[in-house]
């Protein structure tokens, strides 16, 4: 197999790869909270080859030496969490985070956490019956307790939530005269969003032997972070569908071509095979 065919075996691969996450992006550009997936490529090993000294002509204008390449292969998956655009929904349970967070909620019984900027919450009993705030998916919210522990969000019979832009959640009776401080939604900060993984439910985690407090950090919203609250709204999709469309095209051509390459070398190598002595 010759060194063309190689090329463009392995780039298809990688361009394959690209095609399968600009088709996921483009799927998720109506789901509420969703990070476009953005991919890195990076080039495989390179040979310098010296042409022989015959080729050393007068008009010759080109070096001798060129650069053979082996293709290239994607290296890293990570969100883009950029801002996306933030639309009102007047649904109390509804939040929006603006600036640089994630909510954190719990995924299962053993207390697994997991992150996501998808903020269409909403009111359901747990199996005790007592009211609780959870993704649609039924998974809690975190809330950081005015005791400093760490919880899900429990609201009393006949009391409504009140969040406000620092994240601080209150308990109003029905005829607003009596309130209960519930705690702060906690938020969370990526300092290195390539060791999120995207799963499934528009969730992140972190990937198992990696360390979380290396990955992501408990910030309360201020004036020094621009973090902030909205309750009544909704973070849309960060996917543009036009920026998407035209990687879309680029990708598609980029793979035309390394499979006309890799016609045209087995032609080659056909043509070789049959010439006659």
């Amino acid at each position: 197999m010759n060194s063309s065919m190689i090329n463009a075996m392995v780039s298809m691969s990688g361009m394959q790869q690209k095609l399968d996450l600009l088709a996921d992006n483009i799927a998720n550009v109506n789901t509420v909270g969703y990070k476009r997936k953005v991919a890195t490529f990076e080039d495989l090993l390179t040979n310098m080859k010296q042409q022989g000294e015959a080729f050393q002509q007068p008009v010759r204008l080109t070096p001798l030496g060129f650069n053979q390449g082996w293709g290239s292969r994607l290296t890293m998956v990570q969100p883009d969490l950029s801002q996306g655009p933030i639309q009102s929904t007047n649904n109390p349970y509804d939040l929006a985070i603006q600036g640089d967070a994630l909510f954190e909620v719990v995924t299962d019984e053993a207390g697994s956490r997991s992150y996501t900027r998808n903020g269409a919450f909403q009111l359901s009993l747990d199996q005790a019956g007592v009211p609780i705030i959870t993704t649609g998916d039924g998974y809690p919210l975190i809330i950081q307790r005015p005791d400093g522990e760490e919880g899900r969000i429990e609201v009393p019979d006949g009391y409504s939530v009140r969040i406000n832009p620092e994240g601080e959640v209150t308990a109003v009776s029905r005829d607003g005269f009596d309130t209960i401080d519930l705690g702060r939604v906690k938020l969370v900060q990526p300092m290195k969003p390539g060791i999120l993984t995207a799963t499934a439910d528009n969730l992140f985690v972190i990937a198992d032997g990696l360390n979380a407090e290396e990955a992501v950090r408990t910030v309360v919203p201020d004036d020094t972070n621009s973090i902030r609250l909205m309750q009544g709204f909704l973070e849309q999709s960060n996917v543009t569908l036009a920026n998407e469309m035209s990687d879309l095209m680029i990708v598609q051509r980029a793979y035309q071509m390394s499979a006309r390459a890799i016609t045209s070398s087995d032609t080659m190598m056909g043509m070789a095979n049959n010439l006659r002595g």
